[in-house]
Parts: structure tokens; sequence; C-alpha cells
């Protein structure tokens, strides 16, 4: 699919207008300068053609902040990576020193280029487009991405500049979408970076540097995925915190991003800080992706300054265990991993894609049923009133995430710490640790069942 990478000054409306473009709220639009940093591909369509919009931070030549430099840096890495380019102009602010700079780069690069003037919001301001001839883009195209004005001529240049026809093909597996969250600052940039192999996230020491949620295909070799290529939908996720501690609109959306990539990921890895061990918040975090139905791990990232610290680290990792073993119903896993060195990354992939294929897989009813012979002979069912449950049958009914429908004499009968424990040997035989577990009563009503 064709590539276009929006790019221009800052807070000319770049991710706005990309929303409009695409028809989403993926992009986060604030109206303070500077809020884009990464960059984030967003797929639209239009007119049986699709392609992808590149979103990108606003490039300002005169920022010789680092900050800035990652910026332009992200922005021009997009520009390498991508079939043509749209540069977004503020036409009510007029032609700027910070446009040309722009428009040099564009000129200097030999790629096609369209020329959008934003926030034309009436009819009365499309003239306003006419002093950006001067450069030398060709014709503006004059749009409103808070009104939609002029939108569908901007999306028919893009289609015929592209020519990225729809091709209905044979139906590819999905990829494992697999979203990193935690809190600020313990190093999920970092990981998407090593687990990449590329800068593809702008990594930084202050806490809360990401603000959006940028997804990143990759490729996990067949010897890490169990002996085939499998693709991976990698999302990077602004920082979450408690709600007291959430400072500003900015900071909520990123946190409803965040949430919302749990919400629509297959696995979510918890990046931990390993120097702290497993916090409430991270069980909070997790807790979090586990109520989405996401199968869950949790990572301990900064692993290498454990081993280079005087803590016990095996303590460290019996601590963690016995914490999420207790604490989280799911019972998920403790990685460890350092996304300095590149300790243990590799493992993070095959261990999500293998919790992902475990959560999809189907469970033989006759497998199933002799495993619940066996835990209700290891543990009788409880007695209520001098009747005992009996669990008469079990098949599974759904996968991704598995649910259960388990036929009992009497629903009246469970009780909560016995359900649990089912539900434990569940995950124990099934390796289904961190994976969600529904499991449906169903009451058998002859007159047999309640014997």
């Amino acid at each position: 699919m064709r590539k276009i990478a929006v790019v221009g000054y800052p807070n000319v409306g770049k991710s706005s207008l990309v929303n409009r473009l695409s028809g989403t709220k993926e992009a986060v639009v604030h109206e303070m300068a500077g809020v884009t940093r990464d960059r984030k591909e967003i797929e639209a369509e239009w007119n049986g053609r699709r392609f992808v919009l590149v979103d990108t931070g606003g490039i300002d030549e005169a920022d010789e902040g680092s900050m800035g430099a990652q910026v332009r840096d992200q922005a021009k890495t997009a520009l390498s990576d991508c079939d043509a380019a749209m540069l977004v102009v503020d036409a009510k602010a007029g032609l700027r020193p910070g446009d040309e700079d722009v428009a040099d780069i564009l000129r200097r690069s030999g790629m096609p280029v369209i020329l959008a003037t934003n926030k034309c919001d009436t009819i009365n301001e499309v003239p306003y487009s006419a002093e950006f001839h001067k450069l030398g883009l060709g014709e503006p195209s004059a749009v409103s991405a808070a009104q939609g004005l002029g939108v569908g001529d901007l999306l028919d240049r893009i289609a015929e500049l592209l020519g990225e026809e729809l091709v209905i093909g044979p139906e590819e597996e999905a990829p494992v979408r697999l979203a990193l969250i935690g809190r600020p600052n313990v190093g999920k940039s970092s990981m998407v970076n090593q687990l990449t192999g590329e800068n593809r996230v702008i990594v930084s020491d202050v806490a809360g540097t990401t603000r959006d949620s940028i997804d990143t295909p990759l490729v996990v070799p067949a010897d890490l995925a169990g002996g085939r290529e499998r693709k991976v939908l990698l999302v990077d996720t602004a920082g979450l915190r408690r709600a007291a501690k959430i400072e500003g609109e900015l900071e909520k959306a990123s946190a409803s991003r965040a949430k919302r990539s749990a919400e629509r990921a297959d696995v979510a890895l918890v990046i931990c800080d390993a120097m702290e061990g497993v916090t409430a918040q991270d069980l909070r975090i997790a807790e979090l992706a586990m109520q989405s139905g996401c199968a869950t791990a949790l990572v301990l990232n900064k692993w290498d300054l454990v081993k280079d610290s005087d803590k016990d680290s095996d303590e460290l990792l019996k601590d963690a265990q016995s914490m999420s073993a207790s604490k989280l119903r799911l019972r998920p896993r403790v990685l460890t991993a350092s996304a300095l060195t590149g300790r243990q990354v590799s493992r993070l992939l095959a261990e999500a894609v293998a919790i992902a294929d475990r959560s999809r897989e189907r469970i033989p009813t006759p497998q199933l049923n002799r495993f619940l012979a066996e835990v209700t002979e290891l543990r009788q069912p409880p007695a209520v009133q001098g009747k005992r449950l009996k669990i008469l049958y079990g098949a599974q009914t759904e996968t991704g995430p598995p649910r259960f429908a388990l036929q009992v004499n009497s629903r009246s009968r469970i009780t909560k710490g016995y359900a649990y424990y089912i539900e434990n040997r569940l995950r124990e035989r099934f390796r289904l640790e961190g994976v969600p577990i529904i499991i449906d009563l169903v009451e058998h009503r002859s007159r047999r069942s309640e014997s």
C-alpha cells in the first residue's frame, strides 16, 4: 500500500487533517503546538483506492533543542519511506519562513508533493491560498480540517497521485496485535526500538515523551514463531498514571489512547521497571488489559541494572511471580528483558505469539471432559444443603479468548472458590497463564441431574 507523508511547520493542523481525511480520531490533536512527535501511520480509503497517511511532527529548522532535532529526524525519515508528500500550511497565518524551509526540503527530495492550505473554514477564506503559489509546489488545495471544506477534492488529488487500487485477494492471516503498556518512563519506547531494530519512535529520559499510539508492523522469524514467519503489529502507547496524577487534557487523551490500545490488542506486555519490582500501579495497568479481554504478560525491563546492582535477582523475580499469581486473576507470566542491551528481547516476541496462539486454540471436547473428571476427583465439588454440585459435561464454545460451557446439576451449588479452582487448573493444564477465560455454567434441568 502506498504512503503519503503529511508534513509541515508546527501547529498548522496536520493531525486534524489526517483525522478528517482518514475518517478516524487516531492522531492526537491539541491546540498546543508540538503535540505530535513520533510518526504515525493511518490507513485511508477513497473511491476504491487505499493508501496510508503518515502523520509527522512539525518541522521547525529554527528549533535547536534536542527534542526538536528528533522530531525533524522522524519527519525526514518518514519522507524517505513514502511515495509522496503533502505539505500542510496555515492559510490564516499566511506564508511563513517555516513553510518555506519545509517546501525547500520537499523540492530537493524530488518526490511528488500536494500543497494543502488548511484552516480555510469558509468560502470567503479560500483566496488566502493564493500567496502559497510562491512555494513552487503547484496549485494549492484549500481545505478545512475543522469544517470539512474541500476534503473531497483533496482526497481526489491524493488518490490520483498515488493511484493505489483496492485489490481483493485471498485473506491473509491477521497479525498478532501486541500492545506495550505501562507507567511513564519504564522504557516502552526503548523496547519498541529494540524490537524493531531501528529508531522507530522517539526515546527520551523525560517521562511522558510518547503521547500517541504508534502502530509498527514487523515480522517474527520462523525460529521464534513456532516454525513459520508471523506478522505482529506492535503498538507503543502513552504511559498510564493514576487518574489523580493525570495533568491536563493532553495527558488524559494519551491515557485514553493507551487504554484503547489494550482494548484492540490480542496480547499486552505490561512493561515494569525491574529496579522497582512490580508496583501497585503495574498491577492496576495489568488489570486494565485483562478486563478488555487481552492476553497479558509482565515484563521486568532494565534487568541489566538488576544484574549490575547488589539486588538478589532470583529473589526479585520470585517476588514478582508471587505478586502476579496472588494479585492477578489471570496469573500472567513474568519475563525479564533489557531494552538497553537487547537481552531476552527476542523472547518477548516469541512469548507474545505463543500466548496469542494459545488464546485462539480449541481444546477437544473429550480432552476437556477427561480434565474435568480428573480435577473433580482431586477436589470434590462443594455440597450445599446436603446436595453436591455435579459437573456433567463441558465443551469449549469460543476462542480468542477461550470460552467454556459447563453443564451442572445446579448453578446455585457452585461457590466462587470452586469456580476459581476450575479456572486455575485450566490455566495450568492448557498453558493459559495470562489468557482471559470465560466459563458459563449451564444448568441441566433433568430429574436425573438432581440425584
